[in-house]
């Protein structure tokens, strides 16, 4: 972090910092030394590096054209570099430039040049505090601002970064121990609150005991400075004011002038056609901007790490793989006859470029990589100190530009940017069966087109979601044959024979509409031109044993009126229409309980099961397509192709629960009232795949619920109870 904490001018730690137009930071008194006046007829700068006054006629006057024409063209041809750049003032109305200036510092920064000033001139001399015809130009970016009369103290100050680098210091200072004989004194270990004396650990037994009248005293960590606690707090900050009016502090912050302001700012109208918002609202936001920008920074500074890691590791397997090639190179060459001599080593000169090729490779990328890993990392370290400071106008001063090169820095690491670019392994071979005539073309053949590896399975990313898997997987590393495409194979989820559920290029893939609580096997394979690749590990994903599901809003009835994410009905019509839920039964024990919300006037609601083709404008049941049982306040009846049967005492009403078992493994359809089963088995012979259902009026309101145990009166033989959790996402760890 230190290098985001030194001037660009002097190279020290910053001193009165001030931030400058293009939100770049210089030493207060850097700025003077960089500052040009640029007095009127000023003859020792180029024409085209004339200040321009605002409202100034475009095209040059006589004299100003000789002087064009001189810098332009000229004999020495050396105005026709200026040519190409801005002038210092192309932009006089908003005072900001971006000339590039041509002479460097003995530091490296760039700063305008100064000739002789007219002789009788008042500006002969560079001013400490500049005129309205000054300008100071950035040295980081080169770009140039226009003084206002108040010279270099127009530009705000950075208090936050001077409080930064004043705590980094101190950070670097260990605080002492007072009563030392030794020398040097040993580092303090505790601070005396009530005697204000550092202390180290020997002293502190010796002369501060934890008895007596010491027994009372408050024992602190010591500060970061030699002092005690008490000088601590006089070095707190006070408030910050108003740069133009010294009395007032800031209290908002004006969004287009992306500055704080204070009240008598806003009563003065500066700011009146202004969006102004509170300052400590942009505070609170602008920090949280910044903080979720450093997550990508953060997250690319760990893969940068990892990628060093792996770069030296390449390295080390370079240097192990080329020897073994120049072994190998050798044996064959020393096999031959003399008159492969000459030609072995030229074949050792082609291994040994080659690896100086990858070697040099990997190093550039190792130097470029730690360049950008220490830039971001130093970024990154003194953005959290800026996020710590609790000056929410000094924040906001720099939290712009913050943001601004937190996003540049992610920006940096492209695509690819983490990736090898050179593998370890050397893909020469000797082919030592030719014929003597052939030996002086000897040479290395390139490996050829194979099938592809075993893809590598991504454990972390696979999972379920009720009837839902979802399978990730990835290439090895360093894989040089091509892949065209994937195979994903699955299982019929009870140990049977694998089936091919994908083909294609992608390598993520969910595949829905399994059976609940089943066990399914899993693998991939690669293919290309040359053929297909060995199969992938199996992996093995459990689908969930019950099902968590909601209503559907896309296949309801157009009257029905869903609510609370989809989980509670009603209807905007007196007719019964159907709605259907998210979820579709072939195989397993599944219960799910609807909650009668509100009931009026005496309504038959329908519940049960349903074909995806139901029809949904009459009661449930009515078609061929749907097993329910409707109900009244007082009785209920089963109906199925619109036969009533079973009449069994006993109705609904508000606060009624209604339980709907579907048991696809005895394949049987039972209902619950209260908790208790109403009537007998409604349905036997339950086949094929269903959806939970149920039809009512406007006159009621159900909510659904699901995931639940089945009823204790049930004997659901292999059916595994189990409670349902909010998190629905099972990772797949079983792996073979």
């Amino acid at each position: 972090m230190e290098e985001e904490l030194k001037c660009p001018v002097c190279g020290s730690l910053f001193r009165e910092p001030i931030i400058l137009p293009c939100s770049h930071n210089v030493c207060l008194p850097c700025a003077r030394t960089i500052a040009v006046q640029t007095p009127e007829r000023e003859q020792h700068l180029p024409a085209l590096l004339q200040p321009r006054a605002p409202g100034a006629a475009a095209g040059p006057g006589p004299a100003a054209g000789s002087e064009a024409e001189c810098a332009a063209g000229g004999g020495s041809g050396g105005g026709g570099e200026h040519a190409d750049k801005l002038s210092l003032h192309s932009e006089s109305d908003s005072g900001y430039g971006s000339y590039t200036p041509s002479l460097k510092s003995p530091n490296g920064v760039r700063v305008l040049p100064l000739g002789p000033a007219p002789a009788g001139s008042s500006s002969a001399a560079l001013p400490r505090g500049a005129g309205p015809s000054s300008s100071l130009t950035c040295p980081q970016c080169h770009r140039s601002a226009s003084l206002d009369p108040r010279g270099l103290r127009g530009f705000p100050r950075n208090r936050l970064l001077e409080a930064i680098v004043q705590r980094y210091q101190q950070g670097r200072a260990a605080a002492k121990c007072q009563l030392c004989d030794r020398s040097p004194p040993e580092a303090a270990a505790v601070a005396c609150e009530q005697c204000e004396v550092l202390y180290c650990a020997a002293c502190q037994l010796k002369c501060h005991p934890t008895r007596g009248p010491f027994a009372k005293h408050r024992l602190l960590p010591p500060p970061s400075l030699p002092g005690g606690p008490g000088k601590a707090a006089a070095g707190a900050r006070k408030l910050p004011t108003c740069a133009d009016h010294e009395l007032e502090n800031y209290s908002m912050y004006c969004v287009s002038c992306a500055t704080p302001v204070c009240y008598q700012c806003l009563e003065e109208g500066k700011h009146g056609q202004h969006e102004v918002k509170a300052l400590g609202a942009m505070w609170k936001q602008h920090k949280t901007q910044l903080s979720q920008a450093l997550n990508g920074v953060s997250d690319k500074a760990k893969e940068a790490k990892e990628f060093l890691v792996q770069l030296k590791n390449i390295l080390q397997q370079i240097q192990e793989n080329g020897l073994d090639y120049e072994a190998c190179l050798v044996a064959q060459c020393d096999a031959l006859v003399d008159a492969l001599t000459r030609q072995k080593a030229k074949l050792l000169t082609k291994v040994t470029k080659e690896r100086e090729h990858k070697l040099k490779v990997v190093w550039d990328q190792i130097n470029h990589c730690t360049l950008k890993l220490r830039q971001s990392t130093g970024l990154m370290e003194y953005c959290l100190e800026v996020i710590k400071e609790n000056d929410p106008s000094g924040f906001l001063q720099i939290s712009d530009a913050l943001i601004k090169r937190v996003q540049v820095s992610q920006e940096q690491w492209v695509k690819g940017a983490l990736e090898p670019k050179v593998s370890p392994e050397f893909d020469l071979t000797l082919d030592s069966e030719p014929l003597l005539q052939s030996i002086h073309q000897l040479d290395f053949i390139q490996m050829k087109c194979r099938v592809p590896p075993v893809p590598l399975l991504q454990l972390e990313k696979c999972c379920t979601r009720n009837n839902s898997v979802t399978l990730a997987w990835r290439m090895p590393p360093f894989t040089h044959n091509p892949v065209e495409g994937y195979i994903l194979e699955l299982d019929d989820g009870d140990g049977g024979q694998f089936r091919e559920v994908y083909v294609g290029k992608e390598t993520l893939c969910t595949i829905d509409g399994l059976h609940f609580n089943s066990t399914y096997n899993a693998r991939v394979k690669a293919f290309n031109s040359s053929g297909v690749g060995p199969y992938s590990k199996t992996v093995v994903l459990q689908t969930s044993d019950v099902a968590w599901f909601t209503f559907d809003p896309s296949s309801a009835h157009r009257d029905i009126v869903l609510s609370n994410d989809n989980q509670t009905a009603t209807c905007s019509s007196y007719d019964d229409r159907v709605v259907l839920g998210t979820a579709a039964f072939s195989k397993g024990v599944h219960y799910w309980e609807l909650h009668v919300d509100r009931y009026d006037n005496h309504p038959d609601p329908a519940f049960g099961i349903a074909r995806i083709n139901v029809v949904k404008d009459m009661m449930l049941g009515k078609d061929d397509k749907a097993w329910a049982m409707y109900v009244d306040n007082n009785r209920s009846w089963f109906m199925h192709c619109n036969s009533h049967t079973s009449r069994t005492e006993g109705g609904v009403s508000k606060g009624a629960t209604v339980g709907v078992l579907l048991d696809l493994n005895k394949h049987s359809l039972t209902f619950y009232i209260n908790g208790q089963q109403q009537g007998p088995s409604a349905f036997e012979n339950v086949e094929g795949v269903f959806m939970p259902a149920l039809s009512l009026n406007r006159n009621v309101q159900v909510t659904l619920h699901t995931g639940l145990e089945v009823p204790q009166s049930c004997d659901c033989s292999g059916f595994w109870s189990h409670k349902w959790e909010n998190s629905f996402q099972l990772p797949a760890t079983s792996i073979f």
